[in-house]
């Protein structure tokens, strides 16, 4: 099954985040962390704390377009992958825990005020306006995470796709957390 949402903005800051936001929530609290994730993120290790725990994806170098968002969790080849498509590059080695049924897509913002009662708002705002954000099983999940651009209606817009597959048990994160995921779009 693949999911297709369109128009997914970045809320003008150049990140996107991958990963169960409830997940998210209940790591912060038993690592005693404030509610200004994004304070913590900054100033200590805890980003890296939570990326390599299978917590969060963090993508920086997501440039202000509209993005088609792919969450591919079919075994055939990728869209990307496809003649039509322009692939600008592909990542691999993450890994990521899911603990409530959701994966989700989000931006930067809902860091700076991460409490139960927003990020319950953003999820209800997600699911209401066809943003990036599935139910999925429970588990560990091997995720690779492909970027470039797909021929939509006539035009290539900027493209990132998931290739999302269950694994039995976490595995090693052997991904750079702070590679770029910037797409050079040649329509933007």
């Amino acid at each position: 099954m693949i999911y297709k949402f369109t128009e997914v903005l970045n809320d003008l800051i150049n990140y996107f985040i991958l990963g169960d936001l409830l997940l998210m929530h209940s790591w912060k609290e038993a690592n005693k962390l404030s509610d200004d994730l994004a304070t913590e993120f900054t100033t200590n290790e805890s980003a890296d704390v939570a990326f390599s725990e299978g917590i969060m994806i963090p993508m920086p170098g997501i440039e202000n377009y509209p993005y088609t968002v792919l969450f591919n969790l079919s075994e055939d080849t990728s869209e990307l992958a496809k003649e039509s498509s322009r692939l600008q590059f592909k990542r691999e080695g993450y890994s990521l825990k899911i603990e409530n049924n959701m994966l989700a897509l989000f931006t930067w913002p809902i860091l700076n005020q991460f409490n139960l009662e927003n990020i319950e708002k953003l999820i209800d705002f997600n699911r209401q306006h066809s943003n990036p954000i599935i139910e999925i099983p429970n588990g560990w999940y091997q995720i690779e995470i492909l970027g470039g651009e797909t021929l939509q209606e006539q035009r290539y817009e900027p493209t990132l796709e998931f290739m999302i597959q269950p694994v039995d048990a976490p595995k090693v994160v052997t991904a750079d957390m702070n590679m770029s995921f910037q797409i050079i779009s040649s329509e933007h």
